[in-house]
C-alpha cells in the first residue's frame, strides 16, 4: 500500500508521526510524509518519501508567541501557501491519506478530489465527546456544555480556513465549495475514521465514542544509539538524579529572568539540574556547576535519568516523561498543555502544572519538593511508566490501519 502522511506543527508535534511512517515502511508500505521544508533532514534520516510545505516551524511558532490565537493567525496567513503546496496532481497517487491536521483540514478535500480513503490521526483527544470540553475551553457544569464545545471548536476552526479552502477547491481541485457548517459530521465515522496515537492508562476512553474512534496507544520512534556527550555523561555521574527543566519548542519572552527562576528554585531545593535550552534560548547566563546546560539530548535516553521533569506539557514531551516512570509536571504555556499538565497531577505522577505566567522562584521550589521527596507520587510514575512501556502503538496503529483499509476494498 501507498501511504501518504500529512502533517505540520513543531518537532514534537511531527515526530510520532514519523515514527508511525516509520513503522508502516517497516510493514512493507510505501510512505509519503508532507510537512515543513525545514524537517527534511527527519523524514530523510527515516528514508520516507518527502513532499515539502514551503515553512519553517520554528518561524511559525515564533511569530504566533504564546498566545493560542496568535499562534492560530501564524498558520492561518500561510494558508494560501499550503493550497499551493498541496495542488500537486502526483499527490493524488496514493491508496491512503492520513491527516494530522486538526479537523481534517485539506486533507479531506484532496481525499474527495482524488477518490482516496483517509483516517484522521491525533495524539491529544480532540473527537466529540460528552465526558470533556473541547481543549481550550473551561470546564463547566453546565447541561450539555461538553459536546457543544466540539461544535463551537469547530466553526471556529473552519470559519479561519473557510474562504481559502473553497478558493482552493473551487479553482484549483474543481470541486464545489463547502457550507458554512463545513464537513465535521463526517468525521469519526466508517467513512473517516479517527486513530489516537495516545495510551488508555492516560487518557480513558471516553464511553460515547463510536467503534470509528480508536486508541492505539503512544507512537514511539524507535530508540537509537546515542552517544552522549563525555561532559553530560561526567555530571550525570558526579552526584544524585538532577531535575529536568526545558520548555521545547515553546518561545520565551525573556529568557535571562526564567533562567534566573530556575536557578534560584534549584538553588532553594538543594536539587542539581539539567536545563534544556530549548527554542526559548534558556541558559545564556553563567550556570552554577550544578547545573548543566544541554541543547539535544533524546527524552528516552535523558528522563529515566532524572529525579525529576519539568516541560511545557506538548504532547510528545508529556508521552516520554510519563514513559519514563519519572515524577513530572508542566509549565504549560497553552492550549492542549494545560491539559497533559491537569491529566498528569490527576493520575498522580506529579503535582498540579505551573503555568508559565505564573512561574516563580517559591511555586517552582515547592513543586521540585512535592515530586522529589514524595514516595506516593514516585511510585505512581513507576506505575505508569510500566504500563505505558508494555504497549505497542504503532503495531497496533498498524494493524488498524491494514484492518481498515481491507473494509474499503
Amino acid at each position: 500500500m501507498h501511504i501518504t502522511i500529512l502533517a505540520l506543527g513543531s518537532r514534537g508535534d511531527i515526530q510520532p508521526y514519523a515514527a508511525l511512517g516509520n513503522g508502516l515502511k517497516s510493514a512493507g508500505h510505501q510512505v509519503r510524509f508532507i510537512t515543513f521544508e525545514s524537517f527534511a533532514s527527519l523524514i530523510a534520516e527515516l528514508d520516507l518519501g518527502f513532499h515539502p510545505i514551503p515553512g519553517d516551524a520554528q518561524a511559525v511558532v515564533a511569530d504566533g508567541g504564546t498566545n493560542m490565537l496568535g499562534l492560530v493567525r501564524s498558520f492561518t496567513s500561510l494558508a494560501k501557501e499550503y493550497t499551493r503546496s498541496l495542488s500537486d496532481p502526483h499527490l493524488g497517487e496514493t491508496d491512503l491519506l492520513i491527516n494530522q491536521l486538526p479537523g481534517g483540514l485539506y486533507g479531506f478535500d484532496l481525499a474527495e478530489k482524488y477518490n482516496l480513503p483517509m483516517m484522521l490521526a491525533s495524539v491529544i483527544p480532540l473527537a466529540r465527546t460528552s465526558t470533556m470540553p473541547l481543549m481550550g475551553f473551561p470546564n463547566l457544569p453546565l447541561s450539555r456544555y461538553n459536546r457543544l464545545t466540539y461544535s463551537v471548536g469547530e466553526k471556529i476552526l473552519w470559519q479561519m480556513f473557510r474562504s481559502v479552502i473553497n478558493e482552493w477547491r473551487t479553482q484549483t481541485l474543481k470541486l464545489p465549495p463547502l457550507p458554512f457548517k463545513g464537513y465535521f459530521d463526517q468525521l469519526g465515522t466508517q467513512k473517516f475514521p479517527i486513530l489516537n496515537g495516545f495510551s488508555e492508562h492516560v487518557v480513558p476512553r471516553p464511553a460515547d465514542w463510536n467503534e470509528h474512534i480508536h486508541i492505539t496507544g503512544y507512537w514511539f520512534a524507535e530508540e537509537k544509539h546515542w552517544d552522549p556527550p563525555t561532559d553530560l555523561l561526567h555530571f550525570l555521574d558526579a552526584g544524585k538524579p538532577p531535575v529536568f527543566i526545558g520548555f521545547g519548542s515553546m518561545p520565551v519572552k525573556n529568557p535571562r529572568r526564567t533562567t534566573e527562576i530556575v536557578l534560584g528554585a534549584l538553588k532553594r531545593s538543594g536539587q542539581r539540574g539539567i536545563l534544556h535550552s530549548g527554542w526559548g534560548g534558556l541558559g545564556e547566563i553563567s550556570l552554577p556547576d550544578t547545573v548543566f546546560k544541554i541543547g539535544y539530548a533524546p527524552y528516552d535516553w535523558l528522563f529515566p535519568r532524572m529525579s525529576m521533569i519539568f516541560h511545557h506539557g506538548g504532547s510528545g514531551t508529556t508521552a516520554y516523561a510519563l514513559r519514563s516512570g519519572v515524577p513530572s509536571c508542566t509549565i504549560p504555556f497553552l492550549f492542549d498543555q494545560y491539559y497533559w499538565g491537569k491529566r498528569s497531577a490527576d493520575l498522580g505522577v506529579g503535582p498540579q502544572p505551573i503555568p508559565f505566567i505564573k512561574l516563580t522562584v517559591e511555586k517552582l521550589n515547592r513543586s521540585i519538593q512535592a515530586g522529589t521527596y514524595t514516595s506516593e507520587v514516585q511510585q505512581s510514575a513507576t506505575d505508569l511508566g510500566n504500563k505505558i512501556r508494555v504497549e505497542n502503538g504503532i503495531h497496533t496503529a498498524i494493524n488498524l490501519i491494514e484492518m481498515l483499509w481491507r473494509t474499503w476494498q
